[in-house]
């Protein structure tokens, strides 16, 4: 049998290890506390964290403000219309661009050329339209913009694999794949007309 000093002794020992983990406890609870109330700089407040003395941070490059989206890039509409324009300059380095990520995304199934012809097609897989079919080459660009974005019949769309300038630069390179199967020697720049026809 215990004797009754050791018990009192053992409820001592119990008794503050709970106080212990009681203050613990409270220790946690009140630097919880504190963190919940520290000082929160409100916007346009002085902050003398940052060298500029700003607490609000200058926007990230490139942002686009809410409700600012440029509708003839992202979209491919202007004025609420479908567009038949480019919404930036083309220059022969978009066309090249536009070449490359056609080569890699879109010949597999539309060919190298636009005819639909590409390798897969000729493994089995469903022939697109091709490019250089009367109702495609009278199409505005906005229709292609939304077949690249959004895909169409058995065509998935690739928003998320192609960038928005990058969908453009194809559009460009497919007007130029519909133009090169019209193109006439009358179409080329006279100083480079003679190249050609020395070539012959």
């Amino acid at each position: 049998m215990k004797s009754p000093l050791s018990i009192m002794a053992q409820l001592s020992l119990l008794g503050m290890a709970l106080l212990t983990t009681v203050g613990c406890d409270n220790w946690a609870m009140r630097l919880r506390q504190q963190m919940y109330n520290q000082k929160k700089y409100l916007p346009q407040e002085k902050s003398d964290f940052f060298a500029d003395g700003r607490t609000n941070r200058p926007l990230v490059e490139g942002v686009v403000p809410q409700g600012k989206i440029d509708d003839h890039l992202n979209k491919a509409m202007v004025d609420g219309k479908p567009a038949t324009t480019f919404p930036f300059p083309i220059s022969r380095k978009d066309i090249e661009r536009g070449m490359h990520r056609f080569n890699i995304y879109c010949s597999p199934c539309h060919g190298k050329t636009g005819d639909g012809w590409g390798m897969v097609v000729r493994r089995g897989f469903m022939r697109p339209p091709s490019f250089h079919e009367a109702r495609l080459k009278a199409v505005p660009v906005s229709h292609f913009f939304n077949v690249i974005t959004q895909g169409i019949g058995m065509m998935s769309g690739y928003a998320a694999q192609v960038p928005v300038e990058d969908r453009w630069r194809i559009i460009a390179y497919v007007r130029a794949l519909q133009l090169s199967q019209d193109g006439k020697l009358s179409d080329v720049p006279a100083a480079e007309r003679s190249q050609l026809e020395g070539a012959k």
